[in-house]
């Protein structure tokens, strides 16, 4: 059950809006060009089957990303294909929800044998922000037996926590797994969005803060989610571009749109700004985002989108690329990451710089 502060009613109360499901859809298909057809073609590559149902992080198949094996994690957009790559530290990266077609044997987590959900999982949020870290880092993404998307918004909470909790155990164990068998004392980043965000504050919280790993944090990235500003105590987030040990967070909507469930929250919730790397409410204009990775992964797209932080969330102007005229949602959430792709890159790389430069001194 979720502790801390971080309360299971508040964490159900400040989840997006039933009446966003479709739009949010719509959004993650027009960015990320997420089609049924593509996941079809791509199911072959995972008939593995787990004979209990459970994850089992020993078996390279149970990692959506991982260094020892090639993934679409390991992907990069062709303008940068000429950058010179090392790993200096490992990112755990913490996937966002992709079980949202219709629920199996009324199971509100989803099966670690789906085939289609695997490979839609690693096509989409692997290869399209899992990717953002690939050049400074080894890239693990486990697999978990991820909440529904309707958990979020059941009348039925203790399903919900349930659900939540099975999803959290899996991330967990294999969090547990990777100290035990690959960290080795390697800095870490941890990285994360929407449910992935949920369980990364958890892991943060019992694995990170106030414990000797707190030193290893190079930084966090967790986006998608409302971030309690009395969650942590120690986890401060990130005043600038290259502080470390810090956490950095946002919410993407259209400017002068905030959603009920956000006002709700009182602007109580800790927000970033990725084209300033700051908390205050300094505005960054479009010439500041350093491109975008869209529908089109090898195609990064130069100053998409502007950013200004406004009540717990970041306002930005409707985002500027080929056919974004059809593009009407006011919600930004499946683009997070995508339309500040090369910020996050590139800022994940002056942090890991410096971490390494306060450790020499």
């Amino acid at each position: 059950m979720m502790k801390d502060g971080f309360g299971t009613k508040k964490f159900i109360l400040f989840s997006p809006s039933r009446s966003m499901i479709t739009p949010l859809f719509v959004v993650f298909i027009f960015l990320l060009s997420s089609c049924s057809d593509k996941y079809q073609v791509y199911k072959s590559q995972y008939q593995f089957k787990s004979n209990d149902g459970k994850p089992d992080y020993s078996d390279l198949q149970y990692w959506a990303a991982h260094p020892w094996k090639w993934d679409p994690s390991d992907s990069t957009p062709a303008p940068l294909r000429n950058q010179k790559k090392d790993s200096l530290v490992d990112v755990f990266f913490i996937h966002p929800t992709m079980y949202t077609m219709k629920i199996k044997d009324d199971n509100l987590n989803a099966g670690i044998n789906d085939d289609y959900l695997n490979a839609k999982t690693d096509y989409s949020t692997i290869l399209y922000q899992a990717s953002v870290f690939n050049q400074h880092a080894r890239v693990f993404a486990p697999r978990f037996r991820e909440a529904h998307i309707s958990a979020y918004f059941i009348k039925d909470t203790l399903a919900a926590l349930q659900a939540f909790e099975l999803a959290y155990e899996d991330v967990k164990t294999a969090f547990i797994y990777y100290l035990e068998h690959y960290n080795n004392g390697r800095p870490i980043i941890i990285a994360s969005h929407s449910q992935g965000t949920t369980h990364a504050l958890r892991l943060l919280k019992e694995f990170f803060e106030n414990t000797p790993l707190q030193k290893q944090l190079v930084a966090a990235y967790i986006a998608g989610m409302y971030l309690p500003k009395e969650y942590f105590s120690s986890l401060k987030m990130c005043e600038d571009s290259v502080q470390t040990g810090c956490l950095c967070g946002w919410r993407t909507f259209r400017k002068g749109y905030l959603p009920s469930f956000v006002k709700k929250e009182n602007g109580n919730s800790n927000i970033t700004n990725p084209l300033t790397w700051k908390t205050d409410e300094q505005y960054a204009t479009r010439k500041q985002n350093k491109g975008s990775v869209l529908y089109q992964f090898n195609k990064i797209y130069p100053s998409t989108t502007d950013a200004r932080i406004e009540n717990g969330v970041l306002w930005v102007k409707k985002p500027k690329f080929p056919w974004s005229f059809l593009y009407f949602t006011r919600n930004y959430h499946a683009g997070d990451f995508n339309l500040y792709y090369m910020d996050v890159r590139e800022n994940a790389e002056q942090r890991i710089k410096n971490f390494f430069n306060n450790r020499s001194d």
